[in-house]
């Protein structure tokens, strides 16, 4: 069910950020297989801040600049990416923060701690979630069974078996009351009720009814939504703007969103118009400009008039950020540059 994929990606998401994959990829070798399950949520949610990228050698992670220069020395069991200036990083069983010199800012010592946003991170003490800030004092106490990060001013949390709304300051703002609840994106967030989806607004309140079986969240002023079988896309008054006539269907970025008709994908603007033709197997959102494809088992970039400018070539390949685009190639992880050259050649 799609709501439980863009659920967990969520958490992913916006709990551990890496310049990788956005999403909580593990090595070089395992790259493919979970981009292979987690098909185009790459570009989605950009929130990097400094243009450092995670790189992986003989299994420890460390960090590149743009240019390709080793910033930061792989040290690390895990690591994620640079957000307001600091990155989760793993030693061991532990979790603690650096900044984008590698100098430990906050010592490893959480079973799971999440990235950055707005001077606060969300951590796991003794199986419940709260909140520390920059210098790794807990300013909202482990209180919660599940949370996410705050964006827009607020963070959904979950006490017992509902979930709710809190501000900076560990205040219920929304009290908790629906079955699953995500970040809140252009003034509204997705809820649960029952087993559908709606939205509410920043004051808790039911704008848009829940008859979705599973939703995403407002970009550029729409959302995608499934009824049955088949996905379309809402405006903010909860009216469609583009029929529910999708296999799947994608966040729109820079004007387009990836659809799936039948098994290929394509993009349509937001008149719901397709403009690049459904045709290809996989695919990314577009970011600067340019988005990943998956054509005869190769992944290459097309532009927005579908043109191939990056020849398909490689065995994976996600969206550019900060001018560098990760890809996945002889068996290993790289970042290639617009004109298709490595600027980090594959490592693992």
């Amino acid at each position: 069910m799609k709501q439980i994929k863009a659920l967990s990606i969520y958490m992913a998401v916006f709990g551990a950020i890496n310049v990788i994959s956005y999403d909580q990829q593990v090595t070089a070798s395992t790259l493919k297989n979970n981009y292979e399950n987690k098909t185009n949520y790459s570009s989605r949610n950009n929130q990097i801040s400094s243009p450092l990228y995670r790189i992986v050698q003989n299994g420890k992670y460390g960090f590149i600049n743009k240019n390709g220069k080793v910033v930061i020395p792989p040290q690390y069991d895990l690591a994620w990416g640079f957000i307001d200036g600091l990155a989760q990083v793993k030693v061991g069983e532990q979790y603690g923060y650096i900044d984008t010199k590698g100098k430990k800012v906050i010592s490893p010592k959480y079973r799971l701690s999440y990235a950055f946003a707005n001077g606060v991170a969300l951590v796991l003490i003794k199986d419940k979630y709260g909140f520390i800030n920059s210098e790794g004092r807990v300013v909202i106490q482990p209180q919660y069974d599940g949370a996410l990060a705050f964006k827009n001013g607020m963070a959904a949390v979950q006490i017992d078996d509902k979930w709710g709304y809190i501000d900076y300051t560990g205040k219920t703002v929304i009290k908790p009351q629906f079955e699953a609840a995500l970040h809140f994106h252009e003034g509204l967030a997705a809820v649960q009720v029952g087993n559908k989806w709606g939205y509410i607004n920043v004051d808790g309140q039911i704008v848009i009814q829940p008859e979705f079986e599973s939703t995403l969240r407002f970009t550029e002023g729409l959302a995608a939504v499934q009824v049955n079988d088949k996905y379309g896309y809402i405006n903010q008054s909860g009216k469609y703007v583009i029929e529910p006539l999708f296999n799947d269907a994608w966040e729109f970025t820079e004007g387009l969103a990836a659809v799936q008709v039948g098994q290929k994908w394509g993009f349509v603007n937001a008149k719901g118009e397709m403009v690049v033709p459904a045709q290809y197997d996989k695919t990314t959102n577009f970011s600067q400009g340019l988005a990943a494809v998956k054509v005869n088992d190769k992944y290459g970039f097309i532009d927005k008039s579908g043109k191939m400018v990056i020849a398909p070539q490689f065995d994976l390949a996600l969206a550019f950020t900060d001018e560098l685009a990760l890809v996945y190639a002889r068996g290993g992880a790289g970042y290639i540059n617009k004109q298709g050259e490595f600027i980090w050649n594959p490592t693992n």
